[in-house]
């Protein structure tokens, strides 16, 4: 029962994470540039309030949940070598962690002030990227045998 909660609680923190990041890269970056500077940079600063605002308990839930997770399967990690579970599991969980690197990379910036639209882009395209790849290795964890 709590596995399954686990799983579902997962995989939705995980829909609306990349939900967000795809918005953001594949549609906001592009819708934006027709308006105004003024209207643009209220619409930027209102969806980039909100989606800090939501995103900060979708990513509780999306790595509670994958800790969680990651427990119940702990035998396949304790020998990522020994079989594709196990090994595409421990992917998983590297490239989450690059994640929080990301993360900790934005925050860096931000203090520092040096946090400009191109880096901002950078750093939303290469998480969505991560997330994507995270997907496609969740997927293949059940199909792949080798």
């Amino acid at each position: 029962m709590m596995y399954g909660v686990l799983l579902v609680t997962h995989l939705l923190a995980a829909i609306a994470f990349i939900g967000t990041l795809f918005f953001e890269v594949c549609i906001w970056h592009a819708a934006r540039r027709p308006l105004a500077e003024g209207p643009r940079e209220a619409a930027e600063q209102a969806i980039a309030r909100r989606s800090r605002h939501v995103l900060h308990g979708v990513v509780l839930l999306l790595y509670g949940a994958g800790i969680g997770l990651a427990w119940q399967h702990r035998g396949a990690l304790s020998q990522p070598l020994s079989n594709s579970f196990g090994l595409l599991l421990s992917l998983k969980i590297l490239l989450a962690s690059s994640i929080i690197g990301h993360y900790l990379l934005l925050a860096y910036w931000l203090t520092r002030g040096r946090l400009s639209p191109s880096r901002g882009c950078w750093l939303r395209r290469s998480i969505l990227a991560h997330m994507v790849l995270i997907v496609v290795l969740a997927k293949a964890m059940f199909y792949w045998q080798f």
